[in-house]
């Protein structure tokens, strides 16, 4: 928690590994809304460079302990995710296995982002997303954000053709930046105000 009161860090956690994916076009929006504040750091995390081991497997252990040095140190973390088959993908499910239990993600404020090609957009997967990161000790912020018809907001070059969704998607990113001024600066600073009387 020290490090928020220098500067805040935020991982990005995108759960696809697809080429040209629509869940790393829809989180790149959320990180430009990010990067505007400059006390902010983000590190986005693609599964697919991490060699992630399975769970129980003792394969690539230092990337699983890398990964939650990572989640450790943030301030504050946003899932991205695609929905399969009615929930939320197995990238994301390997990423949120190799942060151990019990889970780096515990006490954090995460906030959830889901990208789908129906017309109903990812609500189960987000659903199922937010009952697993809660049930590990998450602080899941209100307001998840989905994407319907994806395919058709964004186009080739990752850019968005609709405004609204646009706004809707860096959302994300306000809203998690907002609770964590709200609630865990302060708290941060009150901490180091009666240890040491700064």
């Amino acid at each position: 928690m020290e490090s928020a009161v220098k500067g805040i860090n935020i991982v990005v956690m995108n759960g696809s590994v697809r080429p040209g994916n629509y869940t790393a076009k829809a989180s790149a929006l959320v990180l430009d809304e990010l990067k505007k504040h400059a006390d902010v750091r983000v590190r986005v995390i693609d599964p697919l460079a991490w060699e992630l081991p399975l769970p129980g497997s003792a394969r690539h252990a230092a990337a699983t302990e890398a990964l939650q040095a990572e989640v450790r140190d943030a301030t504050g973390v946003v899932l991205a995710t695609p929905e399969y088959h009615g929930s939320f993908s197995s990238v994301m499910k390997l990423l949120i296995e190799n942060l151990g239990f019990p889970s780096v993600l515990a006490g954090k404020p995460v906030a959830l982002l889901g990208v789908a090609a129906g017309a109903i957009g990812a609500i189960k997967s987000l659903e199922q997303l937010r009952s697993v990161c809660s049930h590990i000790g998450a602080m899941v912020l209100p307001l998840p954000i989905s994407v319907a018809n994806v395919q058709k907001v964004f186009d080739s070059e990752g850019r968005c053709l609709d405004p609204v969704v646009e706004k809707q998607v860096r959302r994300v990113g306000i809203n998690l930046m907002d609770y964590i001024r709200q609630n865990v600066c302060p708290a941060v600073t009150l901490e180091r105000l009666l240890r040491t009387g700064e």
